[in-house]
């Protein structure tokens, strides 16, 4: 018997896993019996802010994150396949089918035993896997923090609104996408110069949700609130979120000064997202401000961005590379809580965490895939003692070591994603040997 705290995406992936090699597992879970700030449903594997798991290019490290995982056999991506929505070369799920379903395929397996209750302790004794998540409940985050000796990290985290279909002005937005890749699936709403300034003015200068004055602002450069993007400098969401490159207005056939983009968030098309736009701005003004954008004038808002508190570990000074308590190793930790950043980081740990669990149980010794490849560079990174200062992280094609050969640049990224995938085989072939 193995036990899982936290039914995200990484407790998720890890329970399917573990029961895929039929080992009973209890799965614990507090919602809806206690819910978050962030979460409104109570469904298992549910996305909080954007409902893209990114692109599926090789040459991406998304990309070929997502690969591994499904040559690892992933029993979430596979679901996020099921429920995808059009999204260019990206793989968006619908916000409400995707956990559903992760909900369904828990529900179905017998060796699986779901309870919704808050585990306020640490269990003392057997297997033990924490995946409670950035929002872990204050209860779980006193006992890992008695347990570690460490000091409470966080950062602050936002999610994007989302709008209705019908409340967009479609006589003035146009369907494409940047670079004319993957499909004209986006909506874009083009903006001239003057739009987009008096957009900015108001932007960087709207009322902000408050912060209680003990804490930091600290947020995760990875998915910075539009507000604080924008107060980089008046072009930097021109070039950022608001890059119009590759975009043409159908109807004037020129470039437009500045895009927003939506993105689909479910199959029927009713939603869509505002990409890049999560911020911390108070509802009104997101309301407000954002209904300054053309095509947005009427917008109805079926979510508006919201900031919430992510708390993680100080994985590199507690962690092995099998993501087990150096101090401990019975209890292992998987998914945002270690600090590893992005829905496929996420759904990487808990798989590896899984793996790692199992191994322990059997008596065998366990190594994550080589360094060479996305998911073990992304377990090494987290579990680095050398690292002093550790901030939430995200796979880059940077924590992969060199090519030993010089190769042109444009093919760079290629032949680091062939080996990566060659590496990742020839681990699975020993694994099962």
């Amino acid at each position: 018997m193995i036990k899982v705290i936290g039914g995200g995406l990484a407790g998720s992936e890890c329970a399917l896993q573990i029961a895929k090699r039929k080992i009973p597992v209890k799965l614990f879970e507090m919602r809806p019996s206690k819910m978050t700030e962030a979460h409104t449903t109570p469904y298992f594997g549910e996305l909080v802010c954007s409902n893209s798991l990114g692109s599926e290019d090789l040459n991406s490290p998304s990309g070929l994150l997502k690969e591994e995982l499904r040559i690892l056999g992933s029993f979430l991506i596979e679901i996020a396949k099921k429920t995808r929505v059009p999204a260019g070369l990206s793989l968006a799920v619908d916000r409400n089918l995707f956990p559903r379903e992760v909900t369904s395929a828990l529900e179905r397996n017998e060796f699986i035993e779901r309870i919704v209750e808050e585990v306020q302790e640490i269990p003392k004794d057997g297997i033990v896997i924490i995946a409670t998540g950035p929002l872990t409940s204050e209860a779980m985050k006193k006992s890992i923090l008695k347990l570690t000796g460490e000091k409470n990290l966080y950062f602050y985290d936002a999610s994007s609104p989302i709008v209705t279909f019908s409340s967009i002005n479609m006589e003035k937005a146009f369907f494409g996408s940047r670079y004319g890749k993957g499909g004209d699936d986006f909506i874009n709403c083009p903006m001239t110069k003057e739009e987009y300034e008096r957009f900015w003015r108001e932007l960087i200068k709207g009322e902000k949700a408050y912060i209680h004055p003990f804490e930091k602002e600290i947020f995760f450069e990875g998915c910075l609130p539009i507000e604080e993007m924008g107060k980089r400098g008046f072009d930097t969401l021109r070039f950022g979120p608001l890059k119009p490159v590759g975009l043409r207005d159908k109807r004037t056939g020129e470039i437009p000064y500045a895009v927003v983009q939506l993105r689909r968030n479910d199959l029927k098309g009713e939603w869509y997202e505002l990409v890049g736009f999560q911020s911390r701005l108070r509802w009104r003004e997101q309301k407000r401000i954002f209904r300054m954008i053309p095509c947005l004038e009427k917008a109805e808002f079926v979510r508006f961005g919201k900031l919430h508190l992510n708390f993680y570990i100080n994985s590199p000074s507690l962690l092995t590379p099998s993501l087990r308590l150096r101090k401990d190793e019975r209890i292992i930790f998987a998914g945002q809580i270690t600090g590893a950043e992005g829905y496929c980081e996420n759904i990487a740990t808990g798989l590896i965490a899984g793996l790692s669990a199992i191994a322990l149980l059997k008596g065998k010794e366990f190594s994550p895939p080589p360094p060479t490849t996305a998911i073990g560079s992304l377990c090494y990174a987290i579990s680095n003692p050398e690292i002093k200062k550790f901030d939430p992280i995200n796979f880059t094609f940077g924590l992969l070591p060199p090519l030993k050969e010089k190769v042109p640049k444009k093919y760079k990224k290629g032949m680091l994603a062939e080996r990566a995938i060659s590496d990742l085989k020839k681990w699975i072939e020993n694994q099962m040997g």
